[in-house]
């Protein structure tokens, strides 16, 4: 009988091991903040008072931001984005499966963003001198969850395709410059607490680790 071989094993360790473990980050997150945790919630108020006074004492670096995560990192942005790599791997490589995949896991994550956030139903910061606004509830961030589950799916994509080692370090250096910054940018701007944002980017990580699961399965 034919056996897998250790790096395989270790593999399939690391494909079931790591969505396990960020499962089990994001039930213990969503647990603190939806019994009060009173440690998380006064580290989160002690941060976002202290970036919210930095952000109306610096309104240049305020605007940047704004700018960042309105147009740049802004959830719709990336989905047209994630909407265009669809169209070339229909068109260039016939990839109609891949496609189908990338669509499903991103309009997945947003499911899961939308749910958690009616569930929990997390108020977001409130400011007597707000230097930015958004709607619906606060946990998770949907600007951190969505700039991680694209970021992370694409980067896999170009992994695959087997990029040149320049390309593969600047989509990687974008990637996180990316994924940081929006997280940054929403606690600047005094619209989610920090621990909304950690949210984000560990459910983000956990779709994008499921998706890459899923289709590994798919083609083995």
């Amino acid at each position: 009988m034919h056996r897998p071989s250790r790096p395989a094993r270790r593999h399939t360790t690391v494909v079931l091991a790591l969505p396990l473990t960020l499962a089990l980050c994001s039930g213990l997150l969503v647990t603190l903040i939806a019994v009060d945790w009173r440690p998380l919630i006064d580290l989160d108020r002690r941060i976002a008072v202290t970036t919210h006074r930095w952000a109306v004492e610096d309104r240049g670096v305020t605007q940047v931001c704004r700018i960042l995560t309105d147009w740049v990192w802004d959830p719709l942005t990336l989905r047209l984005v994630c909407a265009a790599t669809m169209v070339w791997l229909v068109w260039r490589r016939s990839a109609w499966w891949t496609a189908l995949w990338l669509a499903a896991t991103c309009a997945l994550g947003t499911v899961l963003q939308q749910t958690l956030k009616a569930l929990v139903d997390r108020p977001r910061p409130v400011w007597p001198d707000p230097v930015d606004s958004a709607h619906y509830a606060a946990f998770p961030s949907g600007h951190a969850m969505t700039a991680t589950v694209v970021c992370g799916l694409l980067l896999w994509l170009l992994h695959r395709s087997d990029a040149g080692r320049a390309v593969w370090r600047t989509a990687m250096t974008l990637a996180v410059i990316s994924v940081a910054g929006v997280g940054l940018t929403r606690v600047w701007l005094g619209v989610h607490w920090p621990s909304d944002v950690v949210g984000g980017w560990v459910l983000g990580a956990f779709v994008v680790a499921v998706a890459v699961g899923v289709y590994e399965r798919r083609w083995a």
